[in-house]
């Protein structure tokens, strides 16, 4: 099994062999980076869009389903505690019980899902079995908030606020995910 994931695309930062400091290091940068990614955004109501569900899912594909999984439920315990690092510096407990709690229920999920297959069969030198599996883990967020909205405001409406808006953003995110990893790929294969 560690040929198998020295081989995806989790090597380019070889993860698996750094100490527990360093793959801690990594974590807080993850979190920087979905911090950021969140203020990214298009606002919209009751949900913005924003380019969490793209770092999210880079998060699970580079660092694996482990240390990914980690790096979002740490950002996300950031925000619990009060740290401004959710789309429009939002923090706090509101965004837990509030239109938005699907999404932010559905992104460790995300990461790990990414993760694990990235680490078994799906890296950067297969674009396009990635770009199905960033599809694949948008559509569970879309799937996941939209199940949570629809308890909030109703199934049609959180279908029209919560989904349809969002689906051509989870296809080019997933474009460019998977165009980012085949880069990542050639890089290191160009290193090598």
């Amino acid at each position: 099994m560690a040929t198998e994931i020295r081989n995806s695309t989790i090597a380019f930062f070889d993860i698996p062999a750094r100490s527990y400091v360093q793959q801690a290091i990594f974590i807080v940068a993850g979190t920087l980076v979905l911090a950021l990614a969140s203020q990214i955004s298009v606002p919209m109501v009751p949900v913005p869009i924003t380019m969490q569900t793209f770092a999210v899912t880079m998060i699970g594909a580079l660092y694996g389903w482990r240390l990914g999984t980690l790096t979002v439920l740490a950002w996300l315990g950031e925000a619990m505690i009060g740290l401004p690092v959710l789309a429009g510096l939002k923090s706090g407990i509101a965004p837990f019980i509030g239109p938005t709690a699907g999404y932010l229920v559905a992104f460790p999920v995300m990461a790990a899902l990414v993760g694990f297959v990235t680490e078994r069969s799906v890296t950067g030198e297969r674009p396009v079995a990635g770009f199905l599996l960033h599809l694949l883990a948008n559509t569970l967020c879309l799937a996941l908030g939209w199940v949570w909205l629809a308890g909030v405001i109703g199934a049609e409406k959180a279908w029209i606020a919560g989904v349809a808006p969002f689906i051509l953003g989870a296809v080019l995110k997933s474009a460019l995910a998977a165009s980012v990893l085949k880069a990542a790929s050639l890089r290191r294969k160009n290193a090598a």
